[in-house]
């Protein structure tokens, strides 16, 4: 589950709020439990544990079934990443440039692979042939199990100026056939044919519907990714503002007319659990893949 800092998280937050039912949620860590359980364990009535359980399940964190007359909770959420504002970069220039995620140049996939746009899967799930379609300009969605994708990115840069920071942001996750939330993936990032870092995505989430994906988008398959963001300044590269590799603007050749942006599953990755990238329309972040140039 993805926050932010907004109002339309608060409840998640007055859900967390309180000792007793930050006490269910590790209960429920273990096993699905019925009312009785829970208000047998914590030692309070059920009439008290039913609402603390009404609470966690307007957030979204916990669902219920039925077994017969008793009402079964369990945990939805495996986990809580909570984006705060973004922070104040240095008073350079700026170049902001977005691209689709269809719009991609090159790429070499493997089933489980496909295409979704606004209003359906564009061309047959799992046929690489699709990722050719002149259609997939339209695609919101993109997801492959090995090999990769690559981008063009403009390069505004003139002459006189210097690239002091690169900024590249997406919407990303891991990518199983449905979804299984506990599914890693070692995620690698090039620019300009430069090894910049792996990123290891914890899952291929459905725990909740994405906020923007499409009401078309059943919901045991992907629904939402973490945003990343890689930066690459000229003291090395970091993810989501942490040091990430020693990789620095002078290790990429920024003078090129074209920025390449690749996203790749190696052959020789730990966790080989696919890829997908969530654009304007999918996921928790109504954008595309951004790229900012910070120069001087």
């Amino acid at each position: 589950m993805d926050l932010d800092i907004s109002q339309d998280s608060l409840e998640v937050y007055k859900a967390l709020a309180s000792s007793v039912r930050i006490n269910i949620i590790q209960e429920l860590s273990t096993k699905r439990m019925s009312v009785q359980e829970l208000s047998k364990t914590l030692k309070l009535s059920s009439a008290i544990v039913l609402m603390h359980l009404n609470k966690l399940a307007e957030a979204g964190i916990i669902g219920f079934e039925r077994h017969g007359h008793k009402k079964i909770s369990y945990l939805k959420v495996d986990n809580i990443n909570v984006h705060f504002p973004k922070t104040i970069y240095p008073a350079f220039a700026v170049y902001n440039t977005q691209v689709p995620v269809g719009q991609f140049t090159n790429y070499s996939v493997t089933p489980s692979c496909g295409l979704a746009g606004k209003n359906d899967y564009i061309g047959k799930v799992d046929n690489p042939t699709y990722f050719m379609s002149p259609d997939r300009i339209k695609a919101g969605m993109i997801w492959w199990t090995n090999g990769f994708v690559e981008y063009q990115f403009p390069n505004y840069l003139e002459k006189q100026d210097k690239l002091e920071m690169l900024d590249l942001s997406m919407e990303l996750g891991s990518e199983f056939p449905f979804s299984n939330n506990v599914w890693p993936s070692d995620i690698t990032f090039y620019i300009n044919g430069v090894e910049i870092g792996t990123w290891t995505s914890p899952g291929d989430f459905s725990d909740i519907r994405g906020k923007y994906t499409p009401d078309w988008v059943p919901d045991n398959v992907n629904q939402y990714g973490q945003l990343k963001i890689v930066r690459v300044t000229n003291h090395g590269s970091y993810l989501d503002g942490q040091p990430f590799t020693d990789i620095s603007i002078d290790d990429i050749d920024w003078r090129q007319p074209t920025i390449t942006v690749r996203f790749a599953i190696k052959d020789d990755a730990k966790h080989k659990g696919g890829c997908t990238i969530f654009g304007q329309g999918f996921g928790n972040y109504d954008q595309d893949i951004s790229m900012k140039l910070f120069h001087s």
